[in-house]
């Protein structure tokens, strides 16, 4: 989007700088002095590592177009530079100002223009993706990139709402109470999905239920009343959640209160899933590429969401096949000395590790079934029992061949397991990710199934690194992972 120098100053309730023409216009909006482009504002956040200030008087002369510094460091810069400097009182809350003016202003130039916030313990950026793709069949489509969903993320994603976008779809997350209202509040929006609520960031709440309420922020701050509310009507806690809703509720799940749901699930283990589809407008069969049931939910909260739009099946027939995960979730990576990787190494907590566990257990075909989970960390006190409870589950089943636990409380996991049934022998806990990826240099061959899970800090990609630069990755998609002749693992 682009600025004068006029709204610039309106929507941040300052005058416009001496040193700028009213009509002079910004391009763009950054944080980062290192990418910013010509004719950008720059706005100087004060974060934990770097303090923006320090770079304003580089990024003028880099082809800043302007900056927005704190009121109280205008007297840092010469009389020249202070000449295209926005003093504001905070320039956090200065770019988020921004951003909601932004999403007034596209709104406004074109009737019909909505956004959709996802929201959920788990399951928020495959979520995000797949309603994108699902729009992306009829509309031009903006989303958020990664997972930037946190109050810097969520801004700098709406500055880029522009005339070339008919929708857009952002992911919002939280850690503290207050979080997802603060960010509703920025974003207006016009769709609400929540995905699930579960055990996450125990550091900050002491119970599911406050999470619950943290994420029940997000219904409560929709653009009410002309909003919708999608809520999973599987998860007790979030189908409660319309109470709060002063408006249109769709609900999706495999309950038959559910308006979109699922029916018919046919997991095909690495090929993912299929089912029928039911929903107000009929009944159709889709084909999803994406693994694990958990993903089934992930595309009805989509689907559902899509519908505000008059999205539905036949977009989903068409877009379903091209759908890829997102990066290190729940990625298949086959090997061309046949053996395959579940890359999940993005993030971890104990609801999306209990449904990999569940995955690796049910996929057949693999001489051995490998699993190497990594610490879930923010769990605070109970962090040890939740490891443990994991374990349990992953010794009880007796499906996996061998269990792996990688950093702190890794080593409760494997305990448990072990205590529940599998062998010791064929269990080991690593103190680090970087020795755990020295061990499967030597250890993963042909006809495995390797699952590596784990939250961000613990890096379990370093595993699966290490294997690349040990192997060669199959070179399509879908490659045959050549266990055809090796001995099954359990069954």
């Amino acid at each position: 989007m682009r600025w004068t120098a006029v709204q610039l100053a309106a929507a941040l309730g300052v005058a416009a700088p001496a040193g700028l023409e009213p009509g002079a216009v910004a391009s763009g909006v950054s944080i980062d002095s290192r990418t910013l482009q010509n004719g950008d504002l720059f706005v100087a956040i004060r974060g934990p590592h770097h303090d923006g200030h320090a770079f304003v008087v580089g990024a003028i002369e880099c082809g800043a177009a302007a900056a927005v510094v704190a009121r109280e460091r205008l007297g840092e810069f010469s009389a020249e530079v202070r000449g295209k400097l926005f003093p504001v009182d905070d320039t956090l809350a200065a770019l988020q100002r921004l951003a909601s003016r932004a999403c007034e202003i596209w709104r406004s130039q074109k009737p019909g223009r909505r956004i959709a916030g996802v929201a959920g313990s788990v399951g928020k950026t495959t979520t995000k993706e797949i309603l994108a793709a699902l729009l992306g069949a009829r509309f031009r489509v903006l989303k958020t990139q990664g997972n930037l969903n946190n109050e810097y993320g969520l801004p700098l994603t709406l500055l880029k709402l522009g005339e070339e976008f008919d929708a857009a779809v952002v992911e919002l997350g939280m850690s503290h109470r207050g979080e997802l209202a603060h960010l509703a509040k920025i974003a207006a929006p016009e769709v609400g999905v929540i995905t699930r609520v579960a055990v996450e960031h125990l550091e900050f709440f002491s119970s599911i239920e406050e999470i619950a309420l943290a994420e029940r922020e997000l219904i409560e701050n929709l653009a009410w009343p002309g909003a919708t509310a999608v809520l999973n009507e599987d998860d007790e806690r979030v189908a409660k959640f319309s109470e709060v809703a002063r408006g249109r509720v769709i609900r999706f799940g495999t309950s038959p209160r559910a308006e979109f749901r699922a029916e018919a699930i046919e997991e095909r283990g690495l090929n993912g899933s299929a089912f029928d589809f039911v929903c107000p407008a009929g009944r159709a069969r889709l084909e999803l590429p994406l693994i694990g049931r958990h993903n089934v939910m992930n595309a009805l909260a989509a689907l559902a969401a899509a519908s505000v739009w008059g999205v539905g099946a036949e977009d989903a027939q068409r877009v379903f096949p091209a759908l890829v995960p997102a990066d290190k979730r729940g990625e298949v990576v086959r090997f061309e000395e046949g053996f395959s990787v579940i890359n999940d190494s993005y993030n971890s907590s104990p609801a999306a590790l209990g449904a990999l566990i569940q995955l690796l257990a049910a996929t057949p075909g693999y001489r051995r079934r490998i699993l190497a989970a990594g610490e879930m960390l923010e769990l605070g006190t109970s962090s040890a029992e939740l490891h443990r409870a994991c374990g349990r589950l992953a010794g009880g089943l007796g499906k996996i061949d061998w269990i792996f636990g990688v950093q702190g409380c890794a080593n409760d996991f494997v305990a448990a397991a072990v205590e529940a049934g599998h062998p010791q022998e064929r269990a080991r806990f690593f103190e680090n990710s970087a020795e755990a990826a020295k061990f499967f240099e030597g250890f993963v061959g042909r006809g495995d199934l390797l699952l590596l899970k784990g939250s961000r800090g613990v890096k379990m990609e370093r595993i699966l690194e290490a294997l690349d630069a040990q192997w060669r990755r199959a070179a399509a998609k879908g490659a045959a992972s050549a266990v055809e002749a090796a001995p099954k693992g359990r069954d």
